[in-house]
């Protein structure tokens, strides 16, 4: 195994399931099914002064409903809200600090007023996050994390990455399925919803 690519089989295991399982499934996304509540006192993305939240990050148009600490249990989260999660706090936040992309963080992004935009953030986090990955080559997986990550700032990258992996497929999975529930609630093809 010593000859083993570990930095490519890492960036594959993400690429496989954007490729074969995800990022089809979420092309022609509506503006409905991005904002859909599909019960009461979900979390959202909003426009700007209408959220009830205790937390409205963003520092756009756009916020996004937090508290903290989280509610027990955590509101019932939009496919708005979980991409905004997965664009901002799992990919962006981690591009910045370990990749060179500009400083954001919750409270300074510009999150999407549509679903359109909300891929198109996606797509460039999601490519930046595995050319980032791939320049560390193969010595780089091994080192630190760094303060940026708390307190697994003495982990390795490689553990960084392995978890990236795990929060993208877990969300990411979550807005398909939420997709299929609007759909099947909806009573529509996908073609009649586009």
């Amino acid at each position: 195994m010593t000859d083993q690519t570990w930095n490519l089989l890492l960036r594959d295991q993400l690429a496989w399931h954007w490729a074969n399982q995800l990022r089809d499934r979420l092309d022609g996304l509506t503006d409905d099914e991005y904002f859909w509540e599909p019960v009461d006192g979900c979390w959202n993305v909003r426009p700007r002064g209408t959220s009830a939240a205790p937390v409205q990050a963003g520092a756009g148009a756009m916020t996004i409903d937090f508290a903290m600490p989280t509610p027990d249990p955590a509101p019932f989260t939009t496919i708005a809200w979980r991409l905004g999660h997965v664009i901002v706090g799992v990919l962006a936040v981690r591009n910045a600090t370990h990749f060179g992309r500009a400083p954001t963080d919750y409270q300074s992004f510009e999150y999407a007023p549509t679903a359109t935009e909300a891929l198109d953030q996606l797509d460039t986090e999601y490519a930046a996050w595995q050319t980032g990955v791939e320049s560390l080559g193969e010595s780089g997986l091994a080192r630190r994390c760094g303060e940026a990550e708390g307190p697994y700032a003495e982990r390795s990258l490689a553990e960084l990455v392995l978890h990236i992996n795990r929060e993208m497929i877990h969300h990411l999975s979550e807005v398909c399925l939420l997709r299929d529930l609007h759909l099947h609630t909806h009573g529509q093809t996908r073609q009649e919803a586009s």
